[in-house]
């Protein structure tokens, strides 16, 4: 049935190209506000530590009240790119695009193309599918092929004193306070989580890790 399941999604979802697109918390005029603003990427061991877990955050700032009608775009493909050999050139990458309500989830494989520019994967690469999590319910959370997958809103991890930051860029603060003031405290983001074993991605060693959003063209 898992199996029907990915074979479907990858007929409905075709062949697309992809280009990047990217931004930190609103300061990239070319996405500020936009779908495809990357506010935070976390790479980390999971609770399992055979397992890496990878994290990208889009669309932060949301409110209550608009968590409640964000959405992801369907024509923003979201792409954690991993290096095993120190180049800083993706060797592995995972893609995550969402259709229907639902994340569609390929790789880790080797990409069709590095840089700017991608196309979805073929059946040929792994894949996964979860039900995005709608604001107020319970996380939903899937796993395929020793891979565990999660899309929905999240409160916004990310803490920092923007206040306190624009006073010492004034010349007017030496430094911040302890703790200091979080601005971005009951704001929500929308996370796409992957949490694949280390065993996947075949290297034991030091990778880098960094994800991408790039938009449909």
């Amino acid at each position: 049935m898992k199996k029907t399941k990915i074979l479907i999604a990858t007929a409905v979802l075709g062949i697309a190209t992809f280009v990047a697109i990217a931004a930190d918390h609103i300061d990239a005029p070319a996405v500020q506000g936009g779908t495809s603003d990357i506010t935070d990427f976390y790479a980390f061991r999971g609770e399992d530590q055979s397992n890496l877990v990878l994290v990208a955050n889009v669309q932060g700032l949301l409110t209550p009240g608009a968590t409640s009608s964000a959405s992801f775009d369907e024509n923003v493909l979201l792409e954690f790119n991993i290096d095993i050999d120190g180049d800083n050139v993706e060797d592995l990458v995972i893609q995550a695009t969402p259709r229907d309500g639902k994340m569609y989830f390929f790789g880790p494989t080797a990409p069709s193309q590095t840089g700017l520019n991608s196309s979805i994967m073929s059946t040929s690469a792994n894949a996964g599918i979860v039900d995005i999590t709608n604001y107020g319910e319970t996380a939903i959370i899937e796993e395929f092929g020793g891979m565990k997958f999660f899309a929905g809103p999240r409160d916004d991890p990310f803490f920092f004193d923007f206040n306190k930051y624009t006073e010492i860029i004034a010349g007017d603060a030496s430094g911040f306070d302890n703790p200091g003031d979080d601005t971005f405290a009951g704001s929500n983001v929308l996370s796409v989580v992957v949490e694949v074993p280390k065993s996947m991605i075949g290297t034991s060693g030091t990778i880098n890790t960094w994800v991408e959003s790039k938009r449909k063209q």
